[in-house]
């Protein structure tokens, strides 16, 4: 079996998760309890609806304490790259490892991209994409995202003119 692959994401990276979680794990909390909440506001006789916001209350501090404090420094030791003369080898995972290999060979097109929390802590990610699919890397330095983005499309192209 390969070892893994050698590089890491920039630290940077767990705080951009951290924030992408906790809106997404608030929003939904938000659309689950409001209509509870004006539904015990206009009657506050019916407790169940009190109850069911306590209940909401309950998972919503237990999946912050999880996506927030205990998994990003997990997921980021897990998620490594490395880029070689022929492949891009990724693998990541916490609970289903996965592991991807893609030939240059088979790569059509690599993009960079950049939203407005990546943005703010300077990173950006990198997508190749082949006939299979798309395999992003995320949370790099803006400057190394776009050396990596250039030199897989390079690498792609060197690789389809040698068939």
């Amino acid at each position: 079996m390969q070892p893994l692959p050698s590089q890491q994401l920039n630290p940077k990276i767990k705080s951009v998760w951290r924030i992408n979680d906790a809106i997404w794990i608030t929003l939904v909390y938000l659309i689950c309890t409001v209509p509870f909440m004006v539904v015990w506001t206009a009657e506050p006789r019916e407790l169940w609806a009190l109850g069911l916001v306590a209940i909401f209350t309950v998972v919503f501090l237990l999946l912050l304490l999880l996506f927030v404090v205990i998994l990003p420094p997990i997921r980021y030791a897990r998620w490594r790259y490395q880029l070689s003369e022929d492949y891009l080898d990724i693998a990541r995972g916490i609970f289903w490892r996965k592991r991807f290999i893609i030939p240059f060979i088979r790569v059509q097109n690599t993009d960079s991209r950049q939203g407005p929390i990546l943005r703010a802590f300077g990173l950006s990610s990198v997508t190749v994409s082949d006939a299979a699919g798309s395999h992003e890397i995320p949370g790099l330095d803006s400057a190394e995202a776009e050396a990596l983005r250039d030199k897989a499309a390079e690498l792609a192209r060197l690789a389809r003119e040698d068939v």
